[in-house]
């Protein structure tokens, strides 16, 4: 029990400013392209369009809200790491992961991934990313305790 670390998570601004300018542009593009096509003989490819362009608003607002800013109920705010269990507080409470611990990073080393299940056996999912770390080193620190759990 002396080995606990403890990562407090920050708001990522610098990521926001990425993904509003990825998600806004492409969300309008889609609905501008969609309304043009609407108005013309074939509507088929209008609803393609629309269905793409709310895909593309949902999950920009989840990643936004939820992960950028930390908004949302489910959105972590710390994390505590022990050598049995993986502790996250959201929002709205506390998630205590002990069993089936997954680590998934990415390539690019920007973001992971953990998933795992609570002592009621419900699976539950973050992404984390390396802009909500107060540090580069507080990051790279908690990539290398998790690689246990790849």
């Amino acid at each position: 029990m002396a080995d606990i670390h403890r990562y407090q998570l920050v708001q990522d601004r610098r990521g926001l400013t990425w993904d509003a300018l990825l998600y806004i542009p492409t969300v309008i593009a889609l609905l501008s392209i969609g309304a043009k096509i609407w108005f013309s003989a074939d509507q088929t490819w209008a609803y393609v369009l629309f269905f793409m362009a709310s895909f593309f608003a949902l999950v920009g607002a989840n990643r936004i809200l939820g992960g950028r800013l930390m908004l949302l109920p489910s959105s972590p705010r710390a994390l505590q790491l022990d050598r049995q269990q993986m502790t996250l507080e959201l929002n709205r409470g506390k998630v205590v992961l002990v069993k089936d611990l997954r680590y998934y990073p990415d390539y690019a080393g920007k973001s992971f991934g953990l998933a795992g299940l609570d002592g009621e056996g419900k699976r539950h999912q973050f992404v984390l990313y390396r802009g909500q770390f107060a540090d580069l080193a507080e990051y790279r620190d908690l990539n290398a305790r998790l690689a246990a759990f790849k």
